[in-house]
């Protein structure tokens, strides 16, 4: 499904399903650390109904259905939730192909509600109260983000530059640690109990770093099937003459836990 929205790389139109086969082989990188940052909340766990948006590949209900929480993940592209029930099988968890904001469950389904890499995307005004009305009493909505930095990893500032060539009015540019935003409407029903971030190390090896760098928006989502050939080309050369074989990049985590105000 093609979006375009003018807050997001200039307007330039992006496909999350033209890269859904990358997503689902180079993009389940969260080390345990960022598992154990909600577990530290008492969250995602123990028989919690738990409603994943913006699931994708289903990484989050994935990795952490061991911990006992019963999930269901909704995500805008089919072709992503093709690849999360591939992924996903053996384990009892529900996917939806829905936009967030058409997401539709009953009254108080849900004890944790999670937006992994995905919450800048929704119509706030119009999901806040949906969301709201989901949860139970004193439910949680849990905002997590993990991002390189390229202001202090060499290998992630080379790669960063590469596809701003290929996509200058790419919006992923830039990061730097920092608490997650959260739009003024959401105070009106939520209060913000517990906000974190850190920085965390996470391995790669060149392929694996050259497919997370192609399945991200500004590359695989987004580029023509020329551009991306050229762009994959350089990549792969680039980080033959910069990266040894296997390396860490730096990335930052952040969390936001809001909970519903009854």
């Amino acid at each position: 499904m093609e979006i375009t929205d003018a807050a997001i790389d200039g307007g330039r139109p992006f496909d999350w399903g033209r890269a859904s086969a990358d997503y689902a082989k180079y993009r389940d990188i969260y080390p345990q650390a960022f598992y154990d940052a909600v577990l530290r909340r008492g969250l995602c766990t123990d028989g919690q109904n738990v409603l994943d948006l913006g699931t994708g590949t289903g990484v989050l209900p994935r990795n952490m259905y061991k911990y006992g929480a019963r999930w269901t993940g909704t995500d805008i592209s089919a072709e992503q939730i093709a690849q999360a029930k591939t992924l996903s099988k053996g384990m009892d968890i529900r996917y939806f192909a829905v936009p967030t904001e058409e997401a539709d469950f009953p009254d108080a389904s849900f004890e944790v509600i999670t937006a992994c890499q995905c919450f800048w995307y929704f119509q706030h005004e119009r999901v806040m109260p949906q969301l709201h009305r989901m949860l139970k009493p004193h439910g949680s909505l849990l905002i997590l983000y993990m991002a390189w930095l390229p202001f202090e990893d060499e290998i992630a500032r080379a790669s960063e530059e590469l596809v701003l060539r290929y996509h200058p009015a790419w919006s992923g540019r830039g990061e730097t640690v920092h608490p997650i935003e959260i739009p003024a409407c959401y105070f009106e029903r939520f209060d913000l109990v517990h906000h974190e971030e850190f920085r965390l190390r996470v391995p790669f090896t060149r392929e694996s770093w050259h497919g997370r760098m192609r399945a991200c928006r500004g590359v695989g989502a987004s580029l023509t099937d020329a551009e991306l050939a050229a762009w994959e080309r350089e990549h792969k050369a680039l980080l033959e003459w910069i990266a040894p074989p296997e390396f860490e990049v730096l990335h930052y985590a952040a969390t936001a836990q809001l909970m519903k105000k009854i």
